[in-house]
Parts: C-alpha cells; structure tokens; sequence
C-alpha cells in the first residue's frame, strides 16, 4: 500500500517536472521558408572532410536537406536510420541527401552508428545554417537542468554554450535553387516521411 502511494506521488511530480519543461520550453520566433523561395547558400564542410556548397551540388540534381538535434535525440536516430534504409529511392530520382546538426564530429560519429546514415552531415559550427535557415531555438535554462541531469550536455555535444538546437526541418531544393517543399514542426517527435519527400522530388 505504501509503494503504491509513494509511486502515485513519484509520478505526479515527474508530471509536473515534464509539463514546467514543456511550458519553458517552446520555440519562439522561427518560421518554415516558404515553398517557391530561394534556399539560402551553404557553405561548409561535412563529416567527411568533403566542401559542401550548395550551388555546386545543386548541379548534379536537387537536394534534401534536413535538420536534426543530436545523436541524444531517439527520434533524430529513428528518422536518420529510415531514411538511410530509404535512401536509394531519393538517389534514384537524382537527388542527394544533406543532413545538418549542431552536434560536433565526435558526436556525429555516434548518430552514423546509431543510424547507419551514409549521407552528408555537416556540423553547424554557431549554428549558422541554422540561423538563415530559421530553424534555431535555444533550450530554457529550466529545460537543460534535466537535460544535464538525464545525461544529456547539449553545450558539451555542440560545442558552444547557448543551448541551440534546431527545428527538425526539411527542405526539398530544386537545382535552380528553388525551395520546392518541406516540412517545418516544432513537434520533434514528427518529421517529413520518406513517401512524402518522394512525392515532392517527382514534381521536379
């Protein structure tokens, strides 16, 4: 009987825990770049040590481009892992595959395992593809307390100290440069499905 309170009592306090992190938590002042504009240039390079620019890509066909949180995010590891599984169907219809983290290389070295992606993933050094893509939020000092305290040091994997994830966006760019969909969800938990990105590169 006591267990029994004691566990009612521990889960209402986690209740609580989680619904003060939720409401500190929201991301505010991001927007989904509209379909039909141009796609902001990139400039960097990938986890392979390869330069990545976007318009130079942009030539060998149309590119996806996403964004994911960190090799600490299930969600980011589940949706990598389907869409290097799926892969060949982007590939097929002459489109390449870019992914976009603020997690440093070591880190990104974990996600590739977790994953099994074999695609470009870029670090987002200051999270400035972030920024001009609008996807940048920052993690409530409340929030990052319990991130820390489940094992989670979002500044430590990103090397920086503002907390900056993104929203785990994704955007189909057409070779002219052209955003032609995507997908914009401050819900972590959904992304874009594979089915969905497919439908969009067979318009171009």
């Amino acid at each position: 009987m006591l267990n029994s309170i004691i566990n009612k009592y521990l889960k209402n306090i986690l209740y609580i825990v989680a619904l003060l992190i939720f409401t500190n938590n929201k991301v505010t002042s991001q927007e989904q770049l509209k379909t039909g504009s141009k796609a902001p240039e990139i400039k960097a390079i990938d986890h392979d040590n390869n330069t990545f620019v976007l318009r130079e890509k942009l030539k060998e066909g149309p590119v996806v481009l996403l964004f994911y949180r960190g090799e600490w995010c299930k969600y980011c590891n589940l949706y990598m892992h389907d869409l290097a599984d799926s892969l060949s169907f982007v590939t097929d219809m002459g489109a390449n595959v870019v992914a976009i983290t603020p997690e440093s290389n070591e880190y990104i070295d974990i996600t590739i395992e977790k994953s099994k992606a074999t695609f470009s993933i870029i670090y987002d050094e200051e999270h400035k593809i972030m920024d001009d893509y609008k996807v940048t939020w920052h993690v409530s000092k409340f929030a990052n307390f319990f991130y820390k305290l489940s094992g989670k040091n979002l500044n430590k994997a990103n090397n920086n100290s503002d907390r900056a994830l993104p929203v785990p966006a994704t955007y189909i760019i057409d070779k002219d440069g052209t955003i032609k969909g995507g997908y914009f969800n401050e819900n972590y938990t959904k992304r874009m499905p594979v089915s969905e990105i497919i439908k969009v590169l067979k318009t171009i």
